[in-house]
């Protein structure tokens, strides 16, 4: 009897989890594309990459899907169990609190494991893709090579702009506007009618050669410029070099290389990660006192507690993570410990309800005296 229970709550729990991740996955994916089409129009991005693109952002964002639908998952499903009063005939069968757990550990072992592929590696490789592909993305508007004719390219935060009017295969490019303001607090301007682009090996960097040109040096609104003629000129744009390196940014990394770094940034980075898994658990304990068993109790104060605990749970995950990266809080304490702090506050909220209170207050409080003769 108690297995055919187990698995028809086991059943029940994944079928819903199973659901809303789904659900999820589109909400999340239909969110990305629009964005990513939207960068695809402003020029910041290429068609080929898209769908490669997109894929890489959804793998990189499951991990951070899959605590939250289980929790949601496991209070739907208790919270049917109630309403169809399925909850009040498994404790009359003697089948508690205890029984429901272990069931749901049954379903959120598997899920903790999958959280944790895709949250230790597949999340870092993720990342290294998506960090990739901008950087290539980045590199084309920055090196001239491929762009669209007729568009403004902005780099270096404005202080570099370059114009293209056209690009042939016979001359290169044609009809060439720089404006430059990088090293100096006086801007130039060169206009050329033609030019050409390459890579210098050594260093990674562009340049960009123009060919019987002008130069003006001056400041807008001033009378003084220098104005001069040249027959090439030619600008550097910073290329690779330290910039491919910062490809292997903290979220990149390997998880394995992670550990013993000492490094607070790369503990809180590594905690980051292993929150996803842990919280299948934790939350898993929160959400079943947070259903009441029986559906004439008021269940509208367990659900904005509900609502409180989940919304409570990740934002001070990411206050936790960020007070751990920037020395607020010792590395011994880490950033785990707002779990901890979620399950403790909802278990004191709920512990006039439960049944260890009522009969701690009987014994302490006199609440099993019977009332006195008449």
């Amino acid at each position: 009897m108690l297995q055919i229970i187990d698995r028809y709550l086991i059943v029940e729990v994944l079928k819903t989890f199973l659901a809303i991740v789904f659900v999820l996955v589109l909400i999340v994916a239909s969110l990305l594309f629009l964005r990513t089409l939207e960068e695809v129009n402003l020029g910041a991005m290429t068609g080929g990459v898209v769908l490669r693109f997109l894929g890489l952002q959804l793998v990189s964002n499951v991990a951070s899907l899959l605590s939250p639908a289980y929790f949601i998952a496991v209070l739907a499903t208790l919270s049917r169990f109630a309403r169809d009063s399925e909850l009040i005939a498994l404790t009359a069968c003697g089948i508690g609190p205890r029984r429901v757990y272990g069931a749901l550990l049954l379903v959120g072992v598997p899920i903790a494991l999958v959280t944790a592929w895709f949250s230790l590696v597949l999340q870092p490789e993720a990342s290294t893709g998506i960090a990739e592909i901008r950087y290539q993305q980045n590199e084309q508007a920055s090196q001239i090579a491929g762009l669209r004719a007729g568009r403004f390219y902005v780099e270096d935060r404005g202080h570099l702009v370059v114009y293209i009017g056209g690009i042939t295969k016979e001359r290169g490019l044609e009809r060439v506007l720089v404006l430059d303001r990088r090293e100096t607090t006086t801007s130039r301007l060169v206009v050329s009618e033609t030019g050409r682009h390459g890579v210098e090996e050594a260093t990674g960097d562009h340049l960009v050669t123009l060919s019987n040109g002008h130069r003006f040096d001056g400041n807008p609104g001033e009378a003084k410029f220098l104005i001069g003629r040249f027959d090439e000129y030619q600008v550097r744009i910073r290329g690779s070099g330290a910039e491919r390196r910062s490809i292997a940014k903290r979220s990149a990394a390997p998880s394995r290389t992670l550990l013993g770094t000492g490094k607070v940034e790369d503990q809180a980075e590594l905690e980051h990660r292993l929150s996803a898994p842990i919280a299948i658990f934790v939350l898993a304990v929160i959400a079943v006192p947070l259903v009441a068993i029986s559906p004439r109790q008021r269940a509208s104060g367990r659900l904005l507690l509900a609502f409180l605990a989940y919304f409570s749970f990740f934002n001070l995950q990411r206050l936790a993570e960020s007070w751990l990266a920037n020395g607020t809080t010792p590395p011994w304490l880490g950033s785990l410990w707002h779990q901890a702090l979620v399950l403790g506050l909802v278990y004191l909220v709920l512990a006039p309800e439960s049944l260890w209170y009522r009969r701690l207050r009987e014994r302490f409080g006199g609440g099993s005296r019977v009332g006195a003769p008449g």
